[in-house]
């Protein structure tokens, strides 16, 4: 069944989500710039992988399509945040490839081709759907499948944290934006009906919450054991 276009009961509170997620999304695009500058200041990529990046661009590039008039409608807010974020995951790949060594630049230039490739047959294949909403269902299924997988990613670091009983390596902010972004994106997604979009959102939102519980329960039980008061670096 396809979604028709909202009837204009929400438009305020949808555009209020999207932008809130606009500007949550911006924060995570931004989050690799220390590893980066790190990549830049050392000239050399060291034990970091190019893959991650690889992958969010994929996924940053469907989601655009899907968000583009030709797919959906008024996902004008879905285009924007993945077309920046293309932007942002392709900056960061070109700076991996030139400080990477040769056999990871081979690699990494092999990627970012089946990428395109991938895209281009995506972008092609839909295109050729006459049915505009056969079409909006094709391009969705994928944007959903490859958001969920995006969201789904943070599940070793969730097995990692209860192992360890440890939060070192789930960062309290990179959390806390993944749960702002998702809930934002969920509630837009409700108001614009489009269930592609509330529908991984909505696990984003739930995988988001664990993680913060997590990070508070054994933020607090580190810090009842230490018998100190928790210091927030500021480093």
């Amino acid at each position: 069944m396809f979604f028709s276009s909202p009837d204009g009961t929400f438009p305020i509170c949808r555009d209020a989500a999207g932008i809130a997620g606009n500007i949550f999304a911006f924060g995570l695009f931004v989050s690799p710039i220390p590893t980066f500058k790190r990549i830049i200041r050392n000239q050399t990529t060291e034990n970091f992988s190019g893959l991650p990046y690889v992958y969010a661009l994929l996924n940053c590039l469907i989601c655009t399509w899907y968000g583009t008039p030709l797919i959906s409608y008024d996902n004008m807010l879905v285009m924007t945040v993945n077309s920046i974020g293309a932007v942002f995951q392709m900056t960061y790949i070109i700076i991996f490839i030139v400080h990477t060594d040769r056999e990871k630049k081979i690699r990494m230039l092999g990627f970012l081709l089946a990428v395109f490739g991938l895209l281009a047959i995506i972008v092609a294949g839909s295109l050729l759907i006459a049915d505009r909403g056969a079409r909006w269902i094709f391009v969705g299924l994928l944007c959903c499948a490859s958001l969920i997988s995006m969201f789904a990613s943070p599940l070793f670091i969730i097995n990692l944290v209860i192992r360890t009983k440890s939060v070192e390596y789930m960062p309290f902010y990179l959390s806390l934006s993944t749960f702002l972004m998702s809930t934002s994106f969920f509630l837009y997604g409700i108001f614009n009906f489009d269930p592609f979009i509330y529908a991984p959102n909505g696990i984003g939102t739930i995988l988001g919450i664990l993680q913060l519980a997590l990070y508070f329960h054994y933020k607090t039980k580190s810090v009842e054991e230490s018998g100190e008061p928790l210091v927030v670096s500021q480093a």
